[in-house]
């Protein structure tokens, strides 16, 4: 990479959308970023407005374009990565969305997958085809949602009138003036109408969900040429080579490309990730199987657990009960403590993940005295993510998985040196936090690289990784016991 160039990633998550600039050294030059309104219409329901998504996006790459001009430095591609499962219907001629984005952590659709699990085998052709759990949680049903509650939608969609697509979908669309209407293989894996294993659209789940064809996008790599962004719209002519989820991203940001490697993300949610290479392997213990990543037309796999709440944990004792000013303060207020109380919190705030899949758990605080103070409260939220993490590596071990030797850790709470000690205590392996604590805008960066031939693969790509801090376990084993067994007791009340 020359000196006066540099790549561009659009890095469009769940709570802010950020454009980043890197240099080949992983290092972030600029960077700009846009809080994202969360709409709440029900209870479960949880939407964004796509079209401030759009407009935010386009305000962050203009900042950091802007920027880099004046110290001289242009764009040489362009990688976007986004909040996956998030569902966006659009006008092909216009670009413009006709519903709310469906987040990906919305519930609304808990009824339907109740009433297809009545179906005969239906779960069971699911996971084959899709590698997922028939859960509210992926895009089929929440499209399917829009189409039934707006009739006039449903026939546009059948007409070929509207489009279907992830985040990076739309953005790709409305980036290249509509010329490209595509996703690529990790954010189609989500949807839970993608064949895996050969990474095309699959009619039997498109008409068991009742999902026009017509709206779909084409599948493609996660490296490649995209299109190249519109006349008139920031960074003009700039080659779009790099599509991909946020997690597979961040594993990509964190070098797990090898088979048997982990990363741990700690961001709204938290997203365990094992690599398996090209052997796809299901899950006996409802984790989920999905691409990594499909470069030159090969794909990687992994397994993954997904937790639904982790940061927001976070946000919930800063913005609802003012326990905290700020999310770092929650390290120093629990530093202090030696244990939590007694205190056990299940944040369900939305439901349970993996692997225990109820979109009807609710969260919940056991083990409250009159001695129970914030700092206990809060000790017990951010123990809450680790136990959840622990349960994640439990899966993945009875399902024979590699045991991992190391633990890669990136997202907001990673910053957090008591919160990652304690996920090394209590989930018995060393974790390690990157020096580039942006993995997962790393990650569409490094993909667009390997599109453009700046890196000949992702090999070459995450060469780069550096070690920030490396934490040992150091726990004692029946210490250890007792806190888990205390935290399975709580989880039991909670799923009761």
């Amino acid at each position: 990479m020359a000196d006066t160039g540099y790549i561009l990633a659009l890095d469009q998550g769940t709570t802010s959308t950020r454009a980043l600039a890197f240099n080949a050294e992983h290092k972030v030059l600029a960077v700009a970023q846009r809080e994202l309104k969360q709409y709440y219409p029900a209870n479960g329901w949880v939407e964004h407005d796509a079209a401030e998504i759009w407009d935010a996006s386009l305000a962050v790459m203009a900042e950091v374009i802007g920027a880099m001009e004046a110290r001289g430095m242009t764009p040489m591609a362009l990688g976007i990565t986004n909040q996956r499962e998030t569902t966006i219907l659009w006008d092909r001629r216009t670009g413009e969305p006709v519903h709310r984005a469906i987040v990906w952590q919305d519930r609304r659709t808990a009824d339907v997958c109740d009433d297809l699990r009545k179906e005969a085998g239906v779960t069971a052709r699911i996971t084959r085809q899709t590698g997922l759990l028939l859960d509210p949680y992926f895009s089929a049903t929440k499209i399917a949602w829009i189409l039934d509650n707006n009739p006039d939608l449903r026939a546009l969609a059948t007409a070929g009138d509207l489009a279907f697509g992830t985040v990076e979908s739309y953005l790709l669309y409305r980036l290249t003036g509509g010329i490209r209407h595509a996703t690529d293989a990790t954010n189609a894996s989500r949807t839970m109408l993608c064949d895996i294993r050969t990474c095309t659209w699959s009619e039997e789940l498109l008409d068991l969900t009742r999902v026009p064809k017509a709206l779909m996008p084409e599948i493609v790599d996660n490296a490649g040429a995209f299109g190249v962004v519109d006349e008139g719209l920031p960074g003009a002519g700039i080659p779009i080579t790099g599509l991909i989820g946020d997690q597979q991203s961040a594993a990509v940001g964190q070098a797990c490309i090898a088979p048997g490697q982990v990363k741990s993300t700690y961001g709204t949610g938290c997203f365990v990730l094992q690599n398996t290479g090209e052997e796809l392997v299901y899950s006996q213990n409802r984790m989920l199987s999905t691409v990594a990543y499909r470069i030159g037309g090969k794909t990687a796999y992994a397994m993954e657990g997904s937790i639904f709440n982790a940061g927001t944990v976070v946000q919930w004792f800063r913005d609802q009960l003012g326990l905290i000013q700020s999310a770092p303060d929650s390290e120093a207020l629990v530093a202090g403590l030696s244990d939590s109380g007694g205190v056990y919190m299940v944040p369900a705030f939305t439901g349970l993940g993996a692997p225990h899949w109820r979109a009807d758990a609710r969260g919940m605080l056991s083990g409250l005295t009159r001695d129970t103070s914030a700092a206990h409260i809060v000790r017990a939220g951010l123990e809450s993510v680790v136990y959840q993490t622990a349960d994640l590596f439990a899966a993945l071990k009875a399902d024979g998985a590699q045991p991992a030797e190391i633990v890669r850790v990136d997202g907001g709470m990673a910053a957090n040196g008591w919160f990652v000690q304690y996920l090394a205590d209590i989930c018995d392996v060393p974790v390690e936090r990157p020096v580039s604590v942006e993995t997962t805008a790393l990650g569409a960066a490094l993909c667009a690289g390997v599109g453009i031939g700046l890196w000949p693969d992702l090999e070459a790509a995450t060469a780069q990784w550096q070690l920030d801090a490396h934490y040992d376990p150091a726990m004692e084993a029946g210490h250890r016991a007792g806190l888990l067994k205390g935290w399975q007791a709580a989880l039991r009340q909670c799923l009761a």
